[in-house]
């Protein structure tokens, strides 16, 4: 938040505010909507794109603020001009979002892969700053999407207050104040690989969540992937497949006793997630500090004794914090998170229950498979399906539960962007040279 919002005061006071477009209005999008029109000074929304325009325009009305005017433009030349004359608006169709004059920033919380890669491919084209509320998409093809963009000079990234970007946030921090940090960490409080819709219908219920996105979480697909894109924007990789995940229940810092100092130092650094420990929900790092005078600082702040010290950070508050990115993202040129090259960790589709050929994998938070991470070095090596890929793919021969699904396992449904993005991405970074 340091310097984000001074920039966001000039904004707010040369009478130019940020104008920033959002994708979708479900849980999140809703809250964050929400969020930028009441509670932000120097930001506007100048358009809301939704699968149900009826369900934005209600929000619009309902707003503890008053009720906001809006405009349902039919065509993208009366969009410019409502933004243009000021107004706010609803569209069913995000790529006239992307394309219109004015927008600075495009925020997607549509939650959706093959729509979340059309409309990240539009951003770029029309030259437009991207925060990704979508790890699904981002942990798939997001070093393709970032290479793309920053040939433009655009922002692409993740977002503050997912567990991602706040994990980057306390990464940079650690490193800024001199010491190395060797694990990137989630709290979690549960975790159960065969989860289904059906057993979190009652919880999605009572939180007004699709049941589908509720199980990812519960699964562990969620937490694959958002440890796939810190692995991707650190260059860590994982100990092992799936990551260590330990079952824990004292508090953050006594991970400092759990970790073995020799295999984290010659893996060069991990990411990995914890369940059960306080405080919690949260994100932390475990960071290296031998020099005996900084050590003997450290001993003095309450750090510990070393060589392993634990810093954490108890919240993450996803829509609070988004519109902190994309005003870094626009007026100051700083991604929360962004991979660094290519895919350093994939998340792979493993069988939730015994498949027989002829079954037809129904994708993240479904019924027949989770997700979990994998170095991408591997992933190639074994030809394994990634979970982002697998919706739709028909079942060509029996996979046992728990054993990963590869490409030989199944055929994938024709006019796949993202599969064809995909290939692409293997060319631009594994292709030999």
């Amino acid at each position: 938040m340091i310097f984000v919002d001074s920039a966001l005061k000039k904004r707010s006071e040369s009478g130019h505010p940020l104008r920033v477009g959002v994708v979708g209005c479900g849980f999140l999008g809703s809250a964050l909507i929400k969020q930028i029109i009441e509670r932000v000074d120097g930001m506007e929304i100048s358009c809301i794109a939704t699968r149900t325009p009826e369900k934005a325009v209600e929000l619009l009305r309902s707003l503890k603020s008053g009720p906001r005017d809006y405009a349902e433009p039919s065509n993208l030349v009366e969009l410019n001009q409502s933004i243009l004359d000021g107004k706010l608006v609803v569209t069913s169709d995000p790529m006239f979002m992307c394309k219109v004059e004015g927008i600075e920033v495009i925020l997607d919380a549509s939650g959706s892969i093959e729509t979340g890669a059309k409309i990240a491919l539009e951003c770029i084209d029309s030259r437009k700053h991207l925060v990704l509320i979508n790890a699904e998409l981002d942990a798939t093809i997001g070093p393709l999407l970032h290479y793309k963009a920053s040939q433009k000079g655009l922002v692409f990234t993740g977002t503050d207050g997912d567990q991602p970007g706040s994990q980057i946030n306390l990464f940079r921090f650690v490193r800024a104040s001199g010491l190395t940090p060797l694990v990137c960490g989630n709290i979690k409080g549960l975790q159960d690989h065969y989860r289904t819709p059906k057993t979190q219908e009652s919880f999605a219920k009572e939180w007004g969540q699709n049941p589908t996105m509720v199980t990812s979480f519960a699964d562990g697909t969620k937490i694959s992937f958002e440890q796939a894109l810190v692995a991707n924007a650190t260059g860590f990789r994982v100990s092992q497949r799936g990551m260590i995940g330990m079952q824990f229940q004292g508090h953050v810092d006594e991970l400092t006793e759990k970790y073995d100092i020799s295999m984290l130092e010659a893996s060069g650094g991990i990411v990995d997630y914890v369940v059960g420990p306080k405080p919690g929900p949260g994100v932390y790092v475990v960071a290296k500090e031998i020099d005996p005078d900084r050590q003997h600082y450290l001993k003095y702040f309450k750090m510990g004794n070393g060589p392993l010290y634990s810093f954490y950070t108890p919240y993450h508050l996803c829509h609070l914090e988004a519109p902190i990115t994309a005003a870094r993202a626009a007026l100051l040129g700083d991604p929360a998170i962004k991979p660094i090259a290519g895919p350093v960790v994939d998340v792979i589709a493993v069988a939730k229950r015994n498949l027989q050929k002829g079954d037809r994998l129904d994708g993240i938070g479904g019924f027949t498979a989770y997700g979990v991470c994998e170095n991408s070095t591997k992933v190639r090596e074994e030809n394994l399906l990634p979970i982002g890929l697998s919706h739709g793919c028909l079942i060509e021969q029996d996979v046992s539960i728990d054993s990963p699904i590869s490409w030989a396992d199944v055929s994938i449904p024709n006019n796949s962007l993202i599969k064809k993005l995909w290939d692409e991405q293997n060319d631009l970074f594994f292709a030999e040279k």
